[in-house]
């Protein structure tokens, strides 16, 4: 090995170590978030519990939505003193496997000590993600954040597997009791990925200390407020559906281990290929027309969804159909969305700016889901997922002309200079 070839093998060495690390941070947040999301309300829904009820666990969602008001406290302070970021997975990664230990000693039925735990666990979850987001944005280079977004979008499937579909199997041939023990003991292997984080900049660090982390210092950049606008409006439809998906294939007789199967294996198929496929795709075309081709699929999807209901379809083959495409759009949003929200974030405060973003989007799409389940006892769900794929549709519309405004205002200034 030549002297100069030894800096970019070391360079290599340190970009697969952050793809590893990245991957254990994220599927530590998957594993809970799947087994609240994508486990408990079919198991309630089988359990007699109201649509209406089953709706309002999307209530679970609202610290993930209000992170960003502690957010700059998150990039401020370090628990540990020779860590920052990974301090916080740690203490919250340890909470969350204790607080679903705690699980055992509430029934499948009891709704609202279900909510209080799942709360519980997702203020922790929400804490960490903060962390994690800013840990990725901070040393992820700009051309590989595509790939490290791909790789959150693999662990998210991989998440879902684990805290959905093995939930929803283990349930459905053992109980409640080895559900929750296994899937508790799952959640210790990513703090794996906490202990093997690296942070190399602290100079970095105490520029924050010095700039203040805040929200106002997001809203301060053009930039930054034009992106914004794109997150609150892309995914103002999904809530409708995505809450009421697990719902729907209960009431039309698909069985809970078929959900779980259907769930699982879209994720770790179409799922996981679509978040490597959508970094390709952003590299070649760009945000705008990635966007764009995605915002049409999904509105096809919650068409199909709408036509089932209105009984125009039959048979489960076309939902099953829809939602095996759901589930590979969504996880080539992830890495769409999520790159465009890292090209906006600054280095003294990564985590605070890449959470407003994701907070924004997120605000819509809890609005949709708390709403979702009454609208569905109210009038039925051909008329809710008619509603959710208009409103698909308008945002489509709607951010690819943001996005390619904003680009020809750019190209005036980049001739220029």
């Amino acid at each position: 090995m030549s002297a100069a070839e030894f800096p970019k093998i070391q360079e290599n060495r340190s970009r697969l170590r952050l793809f590893a690390v990245l991957g254990g941070l994220y599927l530590a947040q998957g594993i809970p978030t799947y087994l609240f999301a994508a486990a408990i309300p079919p198991i309630l829904r089988e359990q007699g519990v109201s649509r209406t009820a089953i709706g309002m666990l999307s209530l679970l969602m609202l610290p993930l939505v209000l992170k960003f008001l502690w957010a700059p406290l998150i990039d401020r302070y370090r628990p540990f003193a020779r860590a920052h970021r990974a301090s916080w997975v740690i203490i919250t990664q340890l909470g969350i496997i204790a607080a679903l230990f705690g699980m055992l000693a509430v029934e499948p039925t009891d709704v609202w000590a279900i909510f209080a735990v799942g709360f519980f666990v997702a203020m922790l979850l929400s804490t960490q993600d903060i962390a994690t987001d800013g840990y990725a944005a901070k040393y992820l280079d700009p051309a590989d954040r595509p790939i490290g977004n791909a790789i959150q979008g693999g662990s998210v499937a991989l998440g879902v597997v684990i805290g959905g579909t093995l939930g929803l199997i283990l349930y459905h041939r053992y109980g409640w009791d080895v559900t929750i023990v296994t899937i508790a003991v799952l959640s210790f292997i990513p703090l794996v990925a906490a202990l093997a984080m690296r942070e190399t900049d602290p100079a970095a660090d105490k520029q924050a200390v010095l700039t203040r982390p805040s929200i106002r210092n997001f809203l301060a950049r053009p930039e930054a407020r034009r992106i914004l606008w794109i997150a609150l409006v892309y995914r103002a439809s999904e809530g409708l559906v995505k809450s009421m998906e697990g719902a729907y294939l209960v009431d039309a007789g698909v069985p809970l281990d078929w959900i779980g199967y259907l769930s699982g294996g879209a994720a770790v198929t179409v799922g996981l290929g679509g978040s490597f496929v959508a970094a390709l795709l952003l590299r070649k075309y760009g945000s705008a027309s990635v966007l764009a081709l995605l915002g049409g699929l999904r509105t096809i999807c919650f068409a199909i969804f709408m036509l089932h209901a209105f009984a125009l379809f039959s048979g489960a083959a076309p939902i099953f159909g829809a939602s095996f495409l759901q589930t590979m759009v969504r996880y080539m949003e992830i890495v769409a969305l999520y790159s465009l929200f890292m090209s906006v974030t600054s280095s003294q405060q990564p985590g605070t700016d890449f959470t407003i973003l994701s907070c924004a989007q997120l605000i819509v799409y809890l609005v949709g889901s708390m709403v979702a389940g009454r609208l569905a006892d109210m009038m039925g769900y051909g008329p809710l997922f008619a509603l959710a794929t208009a409103i698909s549709g308008i945002a489509v519309i709607m951010t690819y002309g943001m996005l390619r405004s904003a680009a020809a205002a750019e190209r005036p200034a980049e001739a220029i200079s």
